[in-house]
């Protein structure tokens, strides 16, 4: 018995037999090697693929970012390998300064008399001998002075002859004791003359052994007070000079001052008894010191104090104006984690150490600390015995730029 099938009844049944063949087709593209419990499998698939974080500790390098170089290449390209691990660090400070002379063997010689210059025997830059003469100059003052003591020379003899007289008379019962007296008193008095005489001439650097016959009375020799060299020369012959006026500028260059400027935030460093390092910045001489003085104002105008440090230079090589820096120990401190300074390289305004991986390296951003130049801590991003390039660890940059560029192209 056939029954009428209606519209509605057509369109059900052909949506039934299309929802069972979508069915069945999924059903066959199931995987089945996939195990049970899908989504904890795709959980650890996100895991995988999820990279390290670089700033963790310990973390294994990403294969992605991994510069390969082999061995050979590693020995061709010069690149050096060592291991991270614990180092004595000493933050050093730098401090600028300066050579000057030492003002403790530094002298002006001044004449002490006015006259007019006859000669000038030394030179600017010469070296001297103690008591060299340096210049001689005439002065109508140490004339003066030389016939004050040749004057009183000459009543000196006379008066030793009456006293040698009237003793012999009083001793012979001659003359009276009073003449005898008188005679001595009169000698002594001359011999204090002649002394007082000698001693002015002394005190003026000159020689008090003067005759009448012997030499010109005016003649005055200025001489070295101490071996050294004449670093400022102002007097010239036939000039006149005071006797106040600074002809010779003498230094003993056999010790120098290096000068040091200190800032206020380094005063706390800088003290008398501190050992200190000290290179020319012109020159490839260093030296070692210890610190003497530090002064105790600032200065006004530049805000800084000054410290000195005296520097033996039998070699002449710290010559005064010569530009310096000073180093000094600030803090020293043992770090659990330290690389040489020279494997640091910046990567995007970050400290980044190449690390050494099997096949090549990979880039590992760090946190640095405390360094001394050599040596620098690192606080994060890099486990202890750690391998990693130091010397030519900038090919290792550049070819990881290269890198770059190809993945960009």
């Amino acid at each position: 018995m056939n029954l009428p099938i209606s519209k509605k009844q057509i369109i059900a049944i052909t949506t039934i037999i299309l929802f069972g063949v979508v069915l069945g087709v999924f059903i066959l593209s199931i995987d089945p090697s996939t195990p049970e419990g899908g989504e904890q499998g795709e959980e650890s698939q996100v895991e995988a693929k999820a990279p390290p974080h670089p700033e963790s500790e310990g973390s294994a390098p990403a294969e992605e970012g991994k510069i390969a170089l082999t061995d050979e290449q590693i020995k061709e390209t010069g690149i050096s390998i060592q291991t991270a691990g614990a180092a004595h660090i000493k933050s050093v400070v730098i401090l600028p300064g300066e050579v000057r002379f030492n003002e403790d063997k530094t002298s002006h010689v001044v004449p002490r008399l006015a006259g007019v210059v006859e000669s000038v025997s030394a030179n600017l830059g010469q070296q001297v001998k103690k008591d060299q003469v340096l210049a001689v100059i005439a002065s109508t003052v140490l004339s003066e002075q030389r016939s004050e003591l040749l004057s009183a020379q000459k009543r000196l003899e006379l008066a030793r002859t009456t006293f040698a007289r009237e003793k012999h008379l009083w001793e012979a019962k001659i003359s009276a004791e009073q003449d005898y007296l008188q005679a001595q008193q009169s000698m002594q008095e001359a011999e204090i003359a002649v002394h007082n005489a000698q001693q002015k001439l002394i005190a003026l650097g000159a020689s008090p052994a003067v005759s009448a016959s012997g030499g010109a009375l005016n003649r005055y020799e200025i001489r070295a007070p101490f071996d050294g060299v004449v670093v400022e020369k102002h007097i010239a012959q036939g000039e006149a000079v005071k006797e106040d006026a600074s002809i010779f500028t003498l230094s003993d260059l056999s010790s120098v001052w290096a000068e040091i400027i200190v800032s206020a935030k380094d005063l706390n460093v800088v003290r008398v008894g501190k050992k200190v390092t000290i290179k020319a910045t012109a020159l490839d001489s260093t030296a070692s010191g210890t610190v003497s003085y530090v002064g105790a104002l600032m200065g006004e105008q530049t805000r800084t104090a000054k410290a000195r440090v005296t520097l033996a230079n039998p070699q002449m090589a710290w010559r005064p104006g010569l530009f310096i820096t000073v180093e000094l120990v600030a803090k020293e401190i043992e770090v659990p984690i330290a690389v040489s300074s020279d494997a640091i390289q910046t990567i995007n305004d970050k400290p980044t150490i190449f690390i050494r991986i099997p096949g090549g390296f990979v880039a590992q951003p760090v946190t640095t600390g405390l360094s001394d130049g050599k040596v620098t801590e690192i606080i994060a991003g890099l486990m202890p015995d750690t391998e990693y390039a130091v010397n030519g660890s900038f090919v290792i940059k550049s070819e990881q730029g290269k890198a770059g560029a190809s993945h960009e192209d």
